[in-house]
């Protein structure tokens, strides 16, 4: 179901035509030419100047592919296992045993919950999902969507640290290189590589990771400030604090639920906008890239769900562009912005509506 965005915009979205002065940030856009492989035909986009309407982006094997993704267009044309074949280092030992170390936690959840533990699982899933993860670390540190007070930004930075995805510096930089080459070879988390590779497998090969991103030359930005850089020396020592907290004020079922249940919880959410927002969903954007708008990641991962619209205005700090797309976090921002914590709110523009438009 593409829309006609202009229209709809105007319709529904007046606001989107307000805009911060300043142009996208140009990290975000690169002038390449993108080959897609389609059920019918080879379409080719050029980024700037796009020629040719893509009904349904997918990619279609033509001999070495791995079959197509259940319920999806999407057909694995470059299968990567991440667990076989291959020399572990202690970095993917200790990262794969983190997370299968959270995972087990969450069998011991049936035997401890309590009405109390399951409310502390519920605030912090907000306060490091929303505040820290999809607020902070994607919308305002990865895009600039928009502007906060330093108190602020390193209040929301320390609540996304508390997610165990890793410290803002390692985390900004991944995600800045997905957006510069979105299923393309050096894409760090491509279904194109396969379903689960892309959820999650992707995490546990360093040497994949360091051979695609290259250095971390993408967020000098954060490298130059003190607290980023003491928030990657010291990263470990945080979520470990607050076990420590949540066993001091309410035992093991704090412990269990606060940071087992929650914490994998949000992984599966987050790894989500990796994997099904790239392989299930609708288009309403000609974006040259497999990014789909999923309704119910939308609801879950606070709005970041709308995966296809955050594709299109990557600077947008809305990315729930329709008002029935649920998006707490533009909420969250929107709410900053009213009582002045929050200024310089960047959302689409009408020229960059119009260019990202399918054209009949």
């Amino acid at each position: 179901m593409a829309l006609t965005a202009s229209l709809l915009a105007f319709k529904f979205c007046p606001e989107l035509h307000r805009q911060h002065p300043k142009s996208p940030p140009s990290h975000l856009y690169t002038d390449r030419r993108l080959v897609l492989h389609t059920r019918t035909r080879i379409v080719t986009t050029d980024v700037g100047r796009r020629k040719n309407v893509l009904k349904i982006v997918n990619a279609a094997a033509e001999s070495d592919g791995n079959g197509r993704i259940l319920f999806s267009d999407v057909v694995v044309t470059r299968p990567r296992d991440a667990y076989r074949g291959r020399k572990w280092n202690s970095i993917d030992i200790a990262t794969a045993g983190g997370v299968v170390g959270m995972h087990l936690l969450c069998g011991f959840a049936p035997f401890t919950f309590n009405w109390q533990a399951l409310a502390v699982a519920a605030v912090l899933y907000v306060v490091t999902g929303c505040l820290g993860i999809t607020l902070c670390f994607h919308r305002y540190l990865s895009h600039r969507s928009f502007k906060l007070p330093k108190w602020l930004e390193y209040t929301f930075a320390y609540c996304g640290v508390l997610a165990l995805q890793g410290s803002p510096i390692d985390w900004v930089s991944k995600h800045r290189r997905h957006h510069e080459f979105p299923d393309l070879e050096r894409d760090i988390h491509s279904p194109l590589e396969g379903f689960w590779f892309s959820h999650m497998g992707w995490l546990f090969d360093s040497e994949y990771l360091a051979k695609k991103c290259g250095k971390q030359n993408n967020v000098m930005d954060l490298e130059k400030q003190p607290f980023y850089r003491f928030l990657k020396t010291t990263y470990a020592i945080h979520p470990i604090a607050l076990t420590l907290l949540l066993y001091a004020t309410g035992g093991l079922p704090f412990v269990i639920w606060g940071m087992g249940v929650r914490t994998v919880w949000l992984y599966h959410i987050t790894w989500f906008l990796s994997s099904a927002c790239h392989v299930w969903g609708y288009k309403s954007w000609d974006t040259g890239d497999l990014s789909l708008n999923n309704w119910w990641v939308g609801i879950l991962a606070f709005g970041e769900g709308w995966h296809n619209n955050h594709h299109a205005f990557q600077y947008s700090a809305r990315h729930g562009l329709e008002w029935w797309q649920l998006d707490t976090t533009w909420y969250m921002i929107r709410l900053l912005e009213i009582v002045g914590l929050a200024h310089d709110v960047r959302l689409p523009t009408p020229n960059h509506i119009k260019r990202m438009s399918f054209k009949s």
